[in-house]
């Protein structure tokens, strides 16, 4: 009995341990068939509600999903009963467990913000964005300013206080995050575009910053932070054009470098005349300073008659045609004792030939007699010295010529007679171009300046010729207001006078076209000039003060060895220097006072004007000082200032 009674109890639990895998097969597909239709069923009963929540054209603030028996809520309501209503339908469904939120209410925002960041998988938007319009209504919209295949993850709150146009500025500022690389961020603050970020390419940065030239109507620009892109092959190249022109190409590290370059080249060019093809870039090697870089390659550039200078790869080349024989010397010193730190030395490939045109200047201020350009030899040079001595008085003697080659035939006998015509005017210049000569200047006397013009006309050689123009105090001017217009305008032809960032103080480079535009003043006293000064580039720093070069007598030397590798020491043709005993008292020269504003700024008993006018107010004072009368020149009015790239507008008015 007690065997057959084992017997029956175990095959009753081995009939019930085959049972358990049919049963957990039953429960496991009726799960499989009802689940998903429970969901169905409580999904469509809760999307009623949350369309039953959208405002007439509009879509609906309630956004629900469905978890087994759970429903997912998120979306911001309109207000607080608004939201609880809604909470009461969706528990009141037949089949909810619970109801996972939360859902927001709608509430003002000040400042209006809106964020969108760009990730490498899609765009970013945080902060908040306007209740009226719907996420997936306000996603259609931006969805054409991304990149094509480009996600955007909408994590913004609805909020109340959106400014006017919101949907097509954000279009306008996601299009701006195309140009920017993973990282950069636009923000819309109330109405103002911020842009923060490092640019993805340099064609992408130039184009960005054309783009925000040009906002959405309304709106303007608040911080702008663009990073130039990277680049690997980071270079600077300074060229030297036949006629004096100075290219500027490759790349710079900011606006700020680019102003001072741009200042330092107009110098190193003489003419003033400048190019800017640089673009902006970041990939300067470790251990270079941009500055002294630019500076160093500008210094060399100023030696050459035409070529270039290129850094690349912190190596400094340079090839082209030298200034003069001199000038291989001296930059053989520069490359060997002035190279900026983190630069070496590349290739050096520099040739010599005569100099085409063959330029002088002779200028006779009320102080100074200043003789720069080339000349043929020493010889030619102590004879046009001596010439100048016996015939100055208090004026000083300052020589800043070099020697080369290319003088035309009979140039020592040529600079004689136009020394002694010029020391007969009480101020004037003479340019020398091969074998053509422009003197300029002024006479005491009518019956002087006569005399000079037919003496100095008789005594060039066959082939020269010389244009001669000496006016004299309150004489009556022979050209028309239409010829004396059209001259102002071809002076003025691709020449820009552009100040270095935050500084008010004129610059040697300035001078000679200011000097030739007084002369032109004083040439047609009917002419009348309004001058207008220039911003400074966005960013740009103030430029240190300068360092002011005192000119001295002449101390050229015929032992070429002590020059050699010796650097240039290059005074601005217009500057001059002169000990306090050497002064007339009364007299006064308009290149020193400028240099003395700096040194010692006048009182100023009413507020001073901005830096744009500052800036025109310096060059009335200069034109003043030249000789133009009061009623010939003055300063635009406050608020009319030119942007930086522009440099100082001179213009004639009627």
């Amino acid at each position: 009995m007690s065997a057959a009674y084992a017997l029956r109890d175990r095959s009753r639990r081995l009939g019930w341990a085959a049972g358990l895998p049919g049963l957990a097969l039953i429960l496991g597909l009726s799960a499989a068939w009802f689940t998903p239709r429970l969901e169905s069923q409580l999904g469509e009963k809760a999307d009623a509600v949350a369309r039953a929540t959208a405002t007439p054209g509009a879509e609906p603030w309630l956004r629900v999903s469905v978890e087994g028996r759970d429903l997912v809520v998120t979306g911001e309501a309109p207000d607080a009963a608004t939201r609880d209503a809604a909470y009461q339908r969706l528990a009141a469904l037949d089949g909810v467990r619970r109801i996972v939120g939360p859902v927001g209410v709608v509430e003002p925002a000040s400042p209006f913000l809106w964020i969108a960041t760009k990730g490498r998988d899609g765009v970013d938007v945080t902060g908040v964005r306007p209740a009226e319009i719907g996420p997936s209504a306000l996603a259609e919209q931006l969805s054409p300013a991304l990149d094509p295949g480009t996600g955007l993850h909408d994590r913004a709150r609805a909020a109340l206080g959106a400014p006017p146009d919101f949907a097509a500025a954000a279009a306008y500022a996601l299009a701006r995050l195309r140009a920017l690389a993973p990282g950069g961020r636009v923000m819309l603050e109330d109405m103002r575009l911020s842009v923060v970020g490092e640019a993805a390419s340099i064609a992408d940065d130039e184009a960005l910053r054309t783009a925000l030239a040009d906002l959405p109507t309304g709106y303007g620009l608040g911080q702008i932070e663009i990073l130039p892109a990277v680049v690997p092959d980071f270079r600077f190249v300074a060229s030297r054009e036949p006629g004096g022109t100075l290219t500027l190409s490759g790349h710079v590290v900011s606006d700020a470098a680019r102003a001072e370059i741009r200042a330092q080249a107009a110098q190193a060019s003489e003419t003033g005349r400048i190019e800017d093809r640089m673009r902006r870039a970041r990939g300067l090697p470790p251990g270079v300073d941009a500055a002294a870089m630019a500076r160093f390659a500008l210094n060399l550039a100023a030696l050459l008659q035409e070529g270039s200078v290129t850094v690349a790869d912190a190596r400094i080349a340079l090839e082209g045609v030298a200034l003069d024989a001199q000038a291989i010397p001296e930059i053989e010193g520069l490359l060997r004792e002035g190279m900026p730190a983190g630069l070496s030395r590349g290739g050096a490939t520099l040739s010599t030939r005569p100099l085409s045109p063959y330029q002088i200047l002779l200028r006779h201020d009320a102080e100074t007699v200043t003789l720069s350009g080339h000349l043929p030899d020493a010889e030619a040079r102590e004879a046009l010295l001596g010439t100048f001595r016996p015939r100055l008085f208090r004026e000083r003697l300052i020589d800043r010529t070099r020697l080369g080659e290319g003088a035309p035939p009979e140039l020592a006998r040529v600079l004689r007679a136009t020394a002694t015509a010029l020391t007969l005017l009480g101020r004037g210049e003479a340019r020398f171009a091969d074998r053509a000569i422009t003197l300029t200047g002024e006479s005491l006397y009518a019956q002087g300046g006569r005399r000079v013009s037919e003496d100095l006309s008789a005594a060039m050689p066959p082939g020269w010729t010389a244009e001669i123009s000496v006016t004299t105090p309150d004489a009556a001017s022979a050209w028309t207001p239409e010829r004396c217009v059209a001259a102002l305008g071809t002076k003025l032809m691709g020449q820009a006078l552009i100040f270095p960032p935050g500084s008010a103080i004129l610059t040697p480079a300035f001078y000679p076209l200011l000097d030739g535009i007084a002369a032109l003043g004083k040439t047609c006293p009917t002419l009348r000039l309004v001058v207008t000064g220039h911003l400074d580039p966005s960013g740009a720093t103030a430029a240190p003060k300068p360092v002011v070069e005192t000119a001295v007598d002449s101390t050229a030397s015929l032992d070429a060895g002590k020059d050699a590798g010796r650097a240039p020491s290059k005074a601005p043709a217009g500057s001059s220097g002169s000990r306090a005993s050497d002064k007339a008292p009364g007299k006064s020269n308009p290149k020193d006072k400028a240099v003395r504003t700096e040194a010692k700024p006048a009182a100023q008993p009413e507020p001073a004007p901005d830096l744009a006018q500052g800036r025109a107010l310096a060059i009335v004072e200069y034109l003043l000082q030249a000789g133009l009368r009061f009623e010939q020149v003055a300063a635009a009015p406050a608020g009319s200032p030119r942007p930086a790239g522009q440099g100082v507008g001179i213009e004639s008015r009627s």
